[in-house]
């Protein structure tokens, strides 16, 4: 499968700017041959954006996503639509949450190549240090998995990184593919080049990080998209510019690596 990574320009607030990039990015990753495509964490207001949220919060089944479904349809290319910032009860007026919830959350859809939603994931891990994220959002419950062209897709976000016990799951439940929709910023790119590398191994899976590129205020995010093979190897990256990471990938080289070296096998729960 070719897996694409859409390095999106984000500005703050820009709602329909940074959408139109993203609509963008599907079409030329897909006439490139992409068959799934990745974009940032909160492509569409801004990560750090925060006085923004509340305003620009919608439902799941709201345009911003209509949209992107109509795209991986148009373009015939699954999409990780990742992530929004969800009002949970527009969702659940529209039957994607439970009427109990309520509040808004990060949120991340997964659309295969008819547009249709085949996973939803909630951020779990809300970022407290110097951000406002935990004081907005609630975190989600769920795994989000699906299966799209060949592989089981495992979904996270940005801060997650730092607690493979949610990598370790997803694995468990299927993953061979695990995408990291993310606004990190500077000065910590040692830890985004490190973390998912580490969760890579580990898991014996692909990993796809997938980043945004801007400025916000004083805080700059740092992009180097890339996709690690399952013995953490880099197989495509790219530097903080806006930019599409594209990598050819196999969900045969899981079950070859984890032939050849048994570490998931030797696993003790």
């Amino acid at each position: 499968m070719e897996l694409a990574l859409a390095q999106l320009q984000v500005v703050a607030g820009d709602v329909t700017g940074n959408t139109e990039r993203a609509l963008a990015a599907i079409e030329d990753a897909a006439a490139a041959g992409a068959e799934l495509v990745c974009l940032p964490e909160i492509f569409t207001v801004g990560y750090f954006a925060f006085d923004e949220y509340e305003q620009c919060a919608e439902s799941l089944a709201g345009p911003t996503l209509d949209t992107v479904a109509d795209a991986a349809n148009d373009h015939d290319v699954a999409v990780l639509a990742g992530s929004i910032v969800e009002d949970l009860a527009a969702s659940a007026a529209d039957g994607i949450a439970t009427p109990a919830e309520s509040g808004l959350a990060n949120a991340s859809v997964l659309f295969d190549r008819s547009g249709e939603r085949r996973a939803i994931y909630r951020k779990h891990h809300l970022f407290g240090y110097d951000s406002a994220e935990a004081d907005l959002l609630v975190p989600g419950e769920s795994l989000g998995v699906a299966e799209i062209e060949g592989f089981t897709v495992g979904m996270t976000t940005c801060y997650d990184l730092r607690f493979p016990e949610l990598y370790r799951d997803l694995a468990a439940a299927g993953a061979d593919l695990i995408l990291v929709p993310s606004a990190w910023p500077y000065p910590r790119v040692e830890h985004w080049q490190l973390l998912p590398r580490a969760r890579a191994i580990e898991n014996q899976v692909f990993v796809g990080t997938c980043n945004g590129s801007g400025v916000f205020d004083d805080t700059a995010l740092c992009g180097r998209s890339t996709v690690y093979d399952p013995w953490g190897d880099v197989l495509a990256e790219t530097g903080d510019a806006p930019a599409i990471v594209t990598a050819d990938i196999d969900p045969g080289q899981v079950e070859t690596i984890r032939e050849e070296f048994p570490a998931w096998r030797d696993r003790r729960r």
